[in-house]
């Protein structure tokens, strides 16, 4: 009779701990899907490609609405523009390896690249070229020396 007693208790204990984990992994999805805001983030790759978005590492490295900085011309400088509308179609996530990325940083809500990709219409003068373009094919060239232009 006390080995029965005793497998209830232990029983007891085992559901608890699953409630607990349970409890605890349905958090950090909620956290991931839907939680706290994320701030914008800037992610610089080793391909020399530098890109936007809501950073999140857990589970996997990942940025969501995805922005990047695409040259217009020789001399013309950069625009700001929407991963999702690549030519090719990806969706509005990235999966990035860890390895790649040389370094992150969170943009400040005053940036000047999170005040165009917030409110594309209202960009400033100094933004003009930083405006989100519009659907574009990108070029098949390798962009490297992005940060040349972007003052312009």
């Amino acid at each position: 009779m006390k080995t029965n007693t005793h497998m209830s208790k232990t029983n007891k204990v085992l559901v608890g701990l699953v409630i607990i984990l349970a409890v605890a992994l349905g958090g950090v999805l909620y956290w991931q899907k839907v939680g706290f805001e994320a701030k914008y983030s800037a992610v610089y790759l080793n391909t020399g490609d530098i890109y936007f978005g809501k950073l999140s590492r857990f589970p996997r490295t990942t940025l969501r609405d995805v922005w990047f900085l695409q040259k217009e011309g020789e001399g013309q400088g950069v625009t700001l523009s929407k991963f999702e509308n690549a030519f090719w179609g990806p969706k509005d996530r990235m999966v990035i390896s860890e390895e790649s990325i040389i370094w992150t940083t969170e943009l400040t809500e005053d940036s000047e690249v999170a005040r165009a990709i917030k409110n594309p219409q209202s960009a400033t003068p100094a933004q003009a070229n930083m405006a989100p373009a519009q659907p574009a094919m990108m070029g098949a060239e390798p962009q490297t020396g992005i940060g040349e232009n972007a003052t312009q």
